[in-house]
């Protein structure tokens, strides 16, 4: 089967990392249809920039599932259909349970049903919990430390059941800090609130905010500040179609770790941030907070040599001017 026949239902497309795996898909010549509720997604992105097929609706919509994959042809389903904050995952648990674990057994029982048994997932390294070595490999102990990262957690352990008793063969990818936007700035990230470190110092150098905060310039870390692994989107992206062409091809069940392998301190990001824009970008220094570890950091390799994945913007350079770009045209 050509990949042009092939078509991908791609949940929570309109959001910042959904948004540049659509992207993507298009680019290797699929076919995609977007589902996705609008909470926080950009609709104008998926219908006005990419062009592609928006439907709104519900991931725990039974019934919009099942009707969608009797009268459509899908091969396989992309995952990003997930609520990602942690403290507010700590203040409504019920919230991110209902969601994404609960919305998304309501859409693998549908697939079962439909019998579409190709999943890719969009995980997250904090199922890791503290780091207990660097780089953290897919064998790192594994020990959620927020409501977020233990619903992730418990959809990876799904995924390995179904997989036993339905035969639906699923890609986990574990990321760390995706970052970065679309390098020409047709796409990028817009959350609401915000609280990606990147995004934050670009909005402070627009005077959108008033200071950066660093939380913590104690840390047993070269400059005293956290140092954290910033993966590029597009590379993230690329690594969707990859796990999805491995799964196209007969591929088993797999997890890998999404990270650039590099991490970069919060004084880096701010001292090349302020190098790209050529700004001021004031910051204010505070205490650490609870729960932050010091380095996280991540190895890439087994999806370097199962999927032969290989990031093609590494650089913290040029992953912060692609999201200037961006940036400077949504806030300019």
């Amino acid at each position: 089967m050509s990949q042009s026949q092939n078509t991908i239902l791609v949940t929570g497309g309109a959001g910042y990392i959904g948004a540049h795996a659509v992207l993507a898909l298009q680019k290797a010549g699929y076919q995609v249809i977007v589902l996705d509720n609008l909470s926080y997604g950009h609709p104008e992105l998926i219908q006005d920039r990419l062009q592609a097929e928006l439907l709104v609706a519900d991931i725990s919509d039974r019934a919009f599932l099942d009707n969608l994959f009797a009268t459509r042809q899908i091969d396989a389903v992309m995952h990003f259909a997930a609520f990602i904050a942690v403290g507010e995952s700590v203040q409504e648990p019920a919230k991110y349970y209902r969601n994404n674990v609960v919305g998304t057994l309501t859409l693998l029982e549908a697939m079962i049903a439909a019998n579409i048994k190709k999943f890719v997932f969009s995980s997250t390294c904090a199922v890791y919990g503290m780091p207990k070595e660097v780089p953290m490999t897919e064998n790192h102990p594994i020990q959620p430390l927020s409501p977020y990262a233990a619903s992730k957690r418990v959809v990876e352990q799904m995924l390995g059941d179904f997989d036993q008793a339905y035969g639906l063969k699923s890609v986990i990818f574990r990321y760390f800090n995706a970052s970065g936007a679309e390098p020409t700035g047709l796409l990028g990230e817009d959350h609401d609130p915000e609280t990606h470190l990147i995004p934050l110092a670009l909005l402070t150098t627009l005077k959108k905010r008033e200071f950066l905060s660093i939380f913590g310039t104690d840390y047993d870390t070269p400059d005293g500040t956290a140092v954290r692994d910033y993966i590029h989107i597009c590379d993230l992206a690329d690594a969707h179609i990859l796990g999805l062409e491995y799964l196209l091809q007969g591929g088993e069940s797999n997890l890998f770790n999404l990270g650039n392998g590099n991490g970069f301190s919060v004084r880096e990001v701010i001292e090349t941030t302020k190098k790209v824009t050529g700004l001021p970008l004031p910051v204010k220094e505070g205490d650490r907070r609870a729960g932050d570890a010091p380095i996280l950091v991540g190895s890439s390799e087994k999806a370097q040599k199962i999927l032969g994945w290989q990031p093609q913007y590494a650089d913290l350079e040029k992953i912060i001017s692609h999201a200037w770009q961006w940036h400077q045209q949504r806030h300019g």
